[in-house]
C-alpha cells in the first residue's frame, strides 16, 4: 500500500481486524480505532486482561487465528510476530482485502495529527515518551499517547486524545518507524541492537537517517548531544534541530546542580542556551532519567508547555510499567522490575540502583533472544559490575530457535571470569526458593530483562507472605 494515501480516510474501510490483537500496541491501536467509530476484531492464542478490556469496549476476540474468523472485516492488521502462512492473513489475501502491518497502521493514525511526535533510540524511549505523556497531560494539550508500557495517569499504554498532538514511541527493529510521519523527532541514543536484522552499527544508523529525514524542513529534531552516532546522523538534517545533554558543552538544553536523594531520584536546575529557566524534581532514579527528562523538556517546552507544567508533570511521573518498577516490599527487601535487556541497559538500571538505598543488590538477568546474547555476550559479561550478586536463568528466546552455540550458563562463566559473583539457576521456582535463603532485610533484588522474568520477583513475595 501507497503509504502517502491514508486508508483510513476510504469510506469503505468500517471494520478492522487485527491479527496478534492481545499485543501491547496491537491493542491499544485497536482501542483507538474503536474511540474513532470502526467496528473492530481480532484475534491471539490465548485470552488476556487486553483482550477482554477490549471485548468490554466492543471488539469482537477470537480465541486461536483461523480462517474462518475473517468474514466481512474491510482490513486486516498484523505484527511482525505473525508469519506470512497464518490462515487469517492468507484468509485476507484470497479476499482481495488490503492487508498491513501494525507499524504502517500506526503512521496512519500518526498522519491524521498535524504535530506527530516520535520518540526514538536503542534505550529510553518508553520512559521518555511516557514523560513527554505526563507532561502534555499536565499542561492540558490532550494529546493522544501510544506507549510501549503501561502509563498509570493514562490507565493503560493508549490515550485517546482530541488535539492535534499524537505521541509515541518510534522502534527502529525492521525499520518500523520509517512508516510514520512526525512532525517533530526525538532520538535518544544510537546503538547496535537488534542484529538479528542489522548487520552493523553503520546500518542502524542509516536507518534513523532515513526515519529523520521524514521530518518536513518545518519540523523538529531533538537530538542527544552526548552521543555521537546520534550527533554525526542529525547533523546531516535541514530541519529544526534542538540539542540537549550533560557532557557536551554545545547542547542547547542541559541540567546542573544535580543532586540525588535517598532514592536515587535527581533534582536540578534546567539551563536553556545557559541561562536558567526552571527546577526539576524527578520521581524515578537514576542519572540516565535526568538525560530522559532533558529530552522530555525540550520537546514539551517547544510544544508551548510553560516550565511550571514541565516540573509538575515530571514531579508527578512515577515510571511506567516495568521500568524501575517497585513489586514489592517484605521483611524489609525490596523486590524491583526492570526491561534491561542491552548492556547499556543494564549498567544503567544498576547505576540507578546503586543510588538508592539499600545493602547488597540481587540481580536476576534473564537474556533476551539468543542473537543478542551471543553478540553482546562480553558486553554483558561486564555489564553487572554494580551487583553484589548476579543470578543468570535462561534465554528467552521469543521469536528466535535455539541455535545451540549460546547458553545463559556461559554468560554466567564469563561474568565469574570478569570477577562477578554470578551463577546459572534454570528454574524459575529454584531461584524465588534460593533467594529467599540468601537475601537479608535492607537487600534489594532486581529482575532484569523483556521476557518473563518479572514471575521471579512475584514468587519471591509469595514465598515470604505465606511463611
Amino acid at each position: 500500500m501507497n503509504i502517502n494515501s491514508n486508508i483510513l480516510d476510504c469510506e469503505k474501510i468500517k471494520y478492522v481486524h487485527f491479527v496478534g490483537i492481545g499485543g501491547s500496541s496491537m491493542s491499544g491501536l485497536a482501542e483507538i480505532l474503536l474511540a474513532k467509530g470502526y467496528k473492530v476484531s481480532g484475534s491471539d492464542i490465548k485470552s488476556s486482561n487486553s483482550t477482554q478490556k477490549l471485548e468490554a469496549k466492543g471488539a469482537e476476540i477470537f480465541i486461536g487465528h483461523r480462517s474462518e474468523n475473517i468474514t466481512d472485516q474491510d482490513l486486516t492488521v498484523y505484527t511482525v510476530a505473525v508469519k506470512e502462512d497464518n490462515p487469517e492473513i492468507t484468509r485476507s489475501k484470497e479476499l482481495g482485502l488490503p492487508v498491513i502491518d501494525r507499524a504502517e497502521l500506526l503512521g496512519l493514525l500518526m498522519k491524521k495529527h498535524s504535530f506527530g511526535i516520535a520518540v526514538a533510540g536503542t534505550h529510553g524511549k518508553t520512559t521518555t515518551t511516557s514523560m513527554i505523556t505526563t507532561i502534555m497531560l499536565e499542561s492540558n494539550t490532550d494529546p493522544t499517547a501510544h506507549i510501549g508500557g503501561e502509563l498509570d495517569c493514562i490507565g493503560g499504554n493508549t490515550r485517546i486524545g482530541n488535539s492535534e498532538f499524537f505521541i509515541t514511541e518510534a522502534c527502529e527493529y525492521y525499520g518500523s518507524f520509517l512508516k510514520f510521519h512526525p512532525f517533530m523527532a526525538v532520538v535518544l541514543n544510537i546503538e547496535l541492537d537488534h542484529v538479528d536484522y542489522f548487520r552493523d552499527l553503520e546500518h542502524i544508523k542509516s536507518i534513523f537517517g532515513e526515519f529523520l529525514a521524514l521530518v518536513p524542513n518545518d519540523g523538529y529534531i531533538v537530538a542527544c548531544a552526548d552521543d555521537e552516532n546520534t550527533l554525526s546522523v542529525v547533523s546531516k538534517k535541514e530541519c529544526n534541530i534542538i540539542t540537549y545533554g550533560l557532557k557536551n558543552k554545545d547542547a542547547m538544553w542541559t541540567a546542573k546542580g544535580i543532586t540525588y536523594n535517598s532514592m536515587g531520584c535527581a533534582s536540578f536546575d534546567v539551563y536553556k542556551k545557559g541561562e536558567k529557566v526552571g527546577n526539576v524534581s524527578l520521581s524515578v532514579p537514576g542519572p540516565h532519567n535526568v538525560n530522559n527528562s532533558l529530552a522530555a523538556i525540550a520537546v514539551a517546552y517547544t510544544c508551548g508547555c510553560s516550565m511550571e507544567n514541565i516540573a509538575y508533570g515530571l514531579s508527578r511521573f512515577g515510571g511506567s510499567h516495568k521500568r524501575f518498577e517497585l513489586k514489592g516490599l517484605v521483611d524489609n527487601i525490596k523486590v524491583i522490575d526492570d526491561y534491561a535487556h542491552h548492556p547499556s541497559e543494564v549498567q544503567a538500571t544498576l547505576n540507578a540502583a546503586k543510588s538508592s538505598n539499600h545493602n547488597k543488590i540481587w540481580c536476576v538477568f534473564q537474556p533476551h533472544t539468543y542473537t543478542r546474547t551471543k553478540a553482546f555476550l562480553d558486553r554483558f559479561s561486564k555489564s553487572f559490575g554494580e551487583a553484589d550478586n548476579i543470578i543468570i536463568t535462561d534465554i528467552y528466546a521469543a521469536r528466535e530457535k535455539d541455535p545451540g552455540d549460546i547458553h545463559s550458563s556461559m554468560l554466567a562463566d564469563r561474568i565469574r571470569e570478569n570477577g562477578g559473583n554470578a551463577v546459572y539457576i534454570s528454574d524459575f521456582q529454584d531461584i524465588a526458593e534460593y533467594l529467599d535463603k540468601k537475601v537479608e532485610p535492607g537487600d534489594l533484588i532486581l529482575t532484569m530483562g523483556a521476557g518473563d522474568i518479572v514471575r521471579i520477583g512475584e514468587m519471591f513475595l509469595n514465598l515470604r507472605a505465606n511463611k
